[in-house]
């Protein structure tokens, strides 16, 4: 963290600087800014990449970095109104309009103003993130004999294995697919599985990205409610019955919103209502590797205990190492797999092959475990820290349930709060929320907030965001 912090902070004394050069002229040497700055090389270098980035610098291996000159004006502005007719001219046999709303997902993405406290974040703040590791990772993966070949389309056989293995129940590498990372991975399984236009079940409250893909698939979203113990097996029954549907979405694991771990007794329900419906079961496992200490053992994937090839199974490496690691695997049996295969191939051929080599070389990795013990105890501690600290300073936002993995709450709020407006308070106060809206692919029965314990740097600024919130909710409420 202090090496970025002082990239920033040298090229912003660069930037302030470049006015004493005419365009064109040259910076002093890299060595010249390692001794005035007292900095490093790397500092050195990274800072001038950014002012490259930028614009305003330009480098010349072997000469050194100089002023740039002023850009070629750009065109006068043109006239794009006629793709408003373009793109819904032919709109009117469309079942389910191509329109897509990604603000579900981009609240979760996009990085909040300086600041700003991150409560709405989906990631792992850099501190939780293997770093070391996965550079070192990286760093053997391109050293590897025939690192840079052309992958199998399926991706390695080696990679297939360990996510084979960690299903288990007898799921072999044959069975899966490496993909980029769990977003992709659901937008192949709704495209294999489900024709525009037709009906897809959902859990609700869920993950807003899966309603984004189903819907810019031209899928309808049928709701089917969770409690504490997982989706509730006598609506997913009714719902199957009065849709007509063939997919059902879930994530049976410290599912997103909510934390709600699939009932053991409800797991071969699931599985039997399905079956009976002639229908897959999506299963988004993506979190398995955010457990916390106090869990427990944990349930095998669905996928581990199904012979007759309902489940599909998706899992990432992404939400253990950084978003930047879009590391996955789809697992199905059956003629279903052959069109998982098809379709991903047709869309991104196959996952670059030093990012797979050095997937294998993390999870190969003595740190490997030992990065997941650490970051089971800190999400624990982070977890415990925001429930007391909520319990204590808003004991009025409702927290129906407590889980024992992911990085997560999902808090009721009081009757007739509007969601918005505390989104909008909590953000002047300097933490960014996440509204429960987006969560629900029909009317939602009640306001909620999705808070975040993993995207801050610590329990110090769980405590101030929460004494933030504390004056949105003095504010709105």
């Amino acid at each position: 963290m202090h090496e970025r912090s002082s990239v920033g902070e040298l090229a912003e004394r660069l930037r302030q600087e470049l006015d004493r050069y005419p365009p064109g002229g040259k910076l002093p040497s890299s060595r010249s800014l390692v001794e005035r700055f007292r900095v490093s090389p790397v500092t050195v270098s990274r800072a001038l990449a950014q002012l490259s980035a930028e614009g305003l610098v330009a480098t010349r291996p072997g000469a050194g970095a100089f002023r740039a000159r002023p850009r070629t004006p750009a065109p006068p502005d043109g006239d794009t109104s006629w793709q408003e007719v373009a793109l819904s001219a032919d709109g009117a046999a469309d079942l389910v309009p191509r329109t897509v709303d990604a603000s579900g997902v981009t609240v979760c993405l996009a990085a909040p103003p300086p600041g700003v406290l991150e409560f709405n974040g989906g990631y792992l703040h850099p501190s939780l993130q293997p770093e070391r590791a996965m550079a070192a990772a990286l760093a053997r993966a391109g050293r590897r004999p025939g690192a840079w070949e052309r992958p199998p389309l399926e991706g390695l056989p080696e990679l297939r294995e360990w996510f084979a293995r960690g299903i288990g129940g007898g799921v072999t590498a044959a069975e899966v697919l490496v993909g980029a990372g769990g977003q992709t991975a659901l937008a192949t399984s709704l495209r294999a599985l489900a024709p525009p236009g037709a009906p897809v079940l959902v859990e609700s409250p869920t993950y807003p990205g899966m309603l984004a893909l189903a819907r810019a698939a031209g899928l309808r979203p049928v709701p089917v409610p969770v409690d504490p113990d997982g989706v509730r097996p006598e609506l997913l029954a009714d719902a199957f019955r009065a849709s007509g549907a063939r997919v059902f979405v879930c994530q049976p694991l410290f599912q997103n919103p909510t934390g709600a771990v699939l009932a053991p007794d409800r797991r071969a329900e699931v599985l039997r209502i399905a079956r009976a419906a002639g229908a897959f079961v999506i299963e988004d496992d993506f979190v398995r590797r955010l457990v916390h200490t106090d869990a427990g053992p944990l349930p095998r994937p669905l996928a581990a205990d199904d012979v007759d090839g309902v489940v599909v199974h998706v899992g990432s490496l992404t939400k253990a190492t950084s978003p930047n690691f879009r590391v996955g695997a789809l697992a199905a049996r059956g003629p279903v797999l052959e069109r998982l295969r098809a379709i991903q191939v047709v869309d991104t051929f196959f996952v670059s092959r030093p990012l797979q080599e050095a997937a294998l070389e993390l999870v190969g990795s003595p740190a490997w475990p030992r990065h997941l013990r650490a970051l089971s105890a800190e999400l624990t501690a982070r977890r415990t820290a925001m429930t007391t600290g909520l319990r204590l300073r808003l004991p009025e936002l409702a927290l129906p349930h407590v889980p024992s993995g992911g990085y997560h709450l999902w808090l009721r709020l009081p009757d007739g709060t509007d969601e918005a407006a505390l989104t909008a308070a909590a953000l002047r106060a300097g933490v960014a929320l996440t509204p429960g809206r987006p969560y629900f692919s029909a009317e939602p029965p009640a306001p909620h907030v999705r808070l975040s314990f993993a995207a801050v740097s610590g329990t110090a600024d769980i405590s101030e965001g929460l004494r933030r919130l504390r004056t949105a909710c003095d504010e709105i409420l």
